[in-house]
């Protein structure tokens, strides 16, 4: 029986593939321990990369740290985007943007990307314009309806609330985020 030898083709080698695999690996590891935690043998181990990968597509770990934090603020702002539909009409309708608030913490990876960027932003000031992005553009936004100190009533509330999401692992109810909401926004004006 003449056997016809197989002949494999080299894999083609891709390098952007691979530098968004170490990226999403980063990212996960960043959700699932911190920021902190990042080495690039943790990395390469979770992409299932070799180890000397890690340093081919990045300089340094904390080169991996930051674009894994960026790609973590990309997602939140995803939700940022789809609240914004809603600013504008925060006054006759609360609803929605509650909603989309209470969708963003029942999930726990958002959950913990957000506290990740807070907790980098506090202790590393060349990432602190990224961890505050969220809250600077929802204070942006909600300002335009409700005066600056009333939407940065809101916007802090809302990181105590994700904060809080993260350390019960469940968040608050919705009508209890509803009913402080509403009493922030119906805060006095602070004096000129």
């Amino acid at each position: 029986m003449n056997a016809t030898p197989v002949r494999t083709t080299p894999r083609r080698r891709d390098p952007e593939a691979r530098r968004r695999e170490i990226l999403v690996a980063a990212s996960e590891l960043v959700v699932e321990n911190g920021a902190a935690s990042l080495t690039h043998r943790a990395v390469a181990a979770r992409a299932g990369v070799p180890l000397g990968s890690t340093t081919q597509h990045f300089a340094s770990i904390d080169d991996i740290r930051e674009a894994a934090l960026q790609l973590l603020a990309d997602e939140i702002d995803e939700s940022l985007a789809r609240m914004e539909l809603y600013i504008d009409h925060v006054r006759e309708n609360l609803d929605p943007l509650i909603d989309e608030f209470c969708h963003f913490l029942s999930d726990p990876r958002a959950i913990n990307a957000d506290i990740a960027l807070m907790t980098t932003g506090t202790t590393d000031p060349h990432l602190r314009a990224l961890a505050l992005r969220w809250t600077d553009r929802l204070i942006e936004l909600l300002s335009r309806t409700l005066g600056t100190a009333r939407a940065t009533a809101i916007a802090t509330y809302y990181d105590g609330v994700t904060i809080h999401a993260g350390l019960h692992e469940q968040p608050l109810d919705r009508e209890t985020i509803k009913r402080t909401v509403q009493a922030l926004m119906a805060m006095p004006d602070p004096a000129p």
